[in-house]
């Protein structure tokens, strides 16, 4: 009866069945074999819900889609120009940042690539880059944003690696402080290749003038002061991060709604319907998940899977060098809130045991994230590009390769060097 049970769940994930309900299926299966009540299911549900933290989630989620239905891309592409468009290939430099900021606040990469996609390439190409690094680098920078508060991402996995309780305790601010670092390394290699690529003053410059960055800051007025309230008042200790969401939230309606009057009141329900949708499928897996998480850990599985390991992986080195293989493959096969709550539970219980602190471990996880996007065959960023820029996948990987490689230096240095990551909060 097991093994038929098993079988059919494989079937059932083959076909394309929900991934909430193979990960129940799973669970309900594994406390049948212990004999355990169904109902700690319900309990994980109701206990997931209850987490004070998990607020800021829908909070920042639907301050994401409202920033994107109005023209903040637009004008954050604008600001950054008129501030680093003097630098050599300026505008390539303008589109990582405009990108990773981006991408942190929306919470949501292919949104990215749509929103930023139809400014940035028509703007590179005018300037005399080529299409082919045009649309690489949108490609490719269109997930740069996970290490960035308050990127979705980064506050899910504070979320379940604290559910866990293993290792040195942290918060989600030593995350967000964790993240800056290597969030920087990214975007600084990113720029000395390009600089190095159009060396010799092949790309014109944008003279600076301080009338557009006077024009661009006037644009951005309602805008710009949203990151420092929402970092200030988390540093500072004003308020905790589930009430910098929901300040967030109630700033963004006032800037959009009624300041810069683009997204209307009728409108707004249909936002909070499209966020919500995907907030509770996060929130429905999460706790499906936690419920099949509190099944491994009754079953030993990770102590036996950390066993396993130490027997044929002895140094820490060779264990992270596996974990970085493992972690590409999943972000080009699942989408990263999937890859988190089903991976995180299993891999931060063994990283403990070869001593990978809990905060980078989710540095490294999520940096694998972001390459894992646009990592062929089936990374998702590829498709959306595929579909937005109307090019076929194969030039998409020919356009995205170099960038790649940057990014993989960068991943080995934020792996290898944890001072990186750890540094700001030790």
């Amino acid at each position: 009866m097991t093994f038929a049970a098993i079988g059919l769940l494989v079937v059932m994930a083959v076909a394309g069945a929900p991934l909430f309900a193979v990960l129940m299926g799973a669970a309900m299966l594994g406390f049948l074999s212990a004999e355990i009540d169904l109902a700690i299911i319900a309990i994980e549900l109701y206990r997931i819900v209850d987490t004070p933290l998990l607020v800021a989630l829908p909070l920042f989620t639907f301050s994401g889609y409202l920033l994107s239905e109005a023209n903040t891309s637009k004008r954050l592409v604008n600001l950054v120009q008129s501030v680093f468009g003097f630098l050599p290939s300026g505008l390539a430099i303008v589109g990582f940042m405009a990108c990773a900021v981006f991408t942190a606040l929306t919470g949501a990469s292919g949104v990215t690539i749509v929103a930023l996609g139809a400014l940035l390439v028509p703007a590179l190409r005018e300037a005399g880059f080529s299409e082919k690094y045009s649309i690489g680098l949108v490609t490719t920078s269109g997930s740069l944003g996970l290490l960035l508060v308050p990127s979705v991402p980064l506050i899910l996995y504070g979320v379940i690696a604290q559910q866990l309780d293993v290792g040195p305790s942290f918060s989600i601010v030593d995350l967000f402080i964790a993240g800056i670092v290597p969030l920087g390394i990214m975007l600084g290699l990113l720029s000395a290749w390009t600089l190095w690529r159009h060396r010799g003053g092949v790309i014109p410059r944008t003279p600076f003038r301080l009338a557009n960055v006077g024009k661009a800051l006037v644009a951005a007025r309602w805008e710009l002061p949203l990151p420092f309230i929402v970092l200030g008042g988390v540093f500072g200790g004003v308020f905790a991060v589930s009430e910098a969401a929901a300040v967030t939230a109630m700033y963004v309606i006032v800037a959009e709604v009624f300041l810069y009057r683009e997204v209307s009141l009728s409108r707004l329900p249909g936002v909070m319907v499209e966020s919500m949708k995907m907030v509770g499928g996060i929130l429905l897996i999460l706790g499906i998940a936690l419920a099949f998480t509190n099944f491994l850990v009754d079953a030993e599985i990770p102590q036996q899977l950390f066993e396993f390991m130490q027997t044929y992986v002895e140094h820490p080195l060779m264990f992270l060098l596996l974990l970085n293989i493992l972690l590409l493959a999943l972000g080009a096969l699942l989408d990263i809130f999937s890859a988190i709550v089903i991976m995180v539970p299993l891999l931060l219980p063994v990283a403990v045991g070869y001593d990978i602190h809990p905060v980078h471990l989710g540095i490294i996880f999520l940096a694998n994230m972001q390459i894992g996007y646009f990592t062929p065959p089936v990374g998702m960023n590829l498709f959306i590009a595929s579909y937005r820029f109307e090019k076929p996948l194969l030039e998409l990987y020919g356009a995205t390769w170099p960038f790649m490689l940057v990014l993989l230096i960068a991943l080995a240095l934020i792996t290898y060097v944890p001072s990186l990551s750890l540094g700001l909060i030790t």
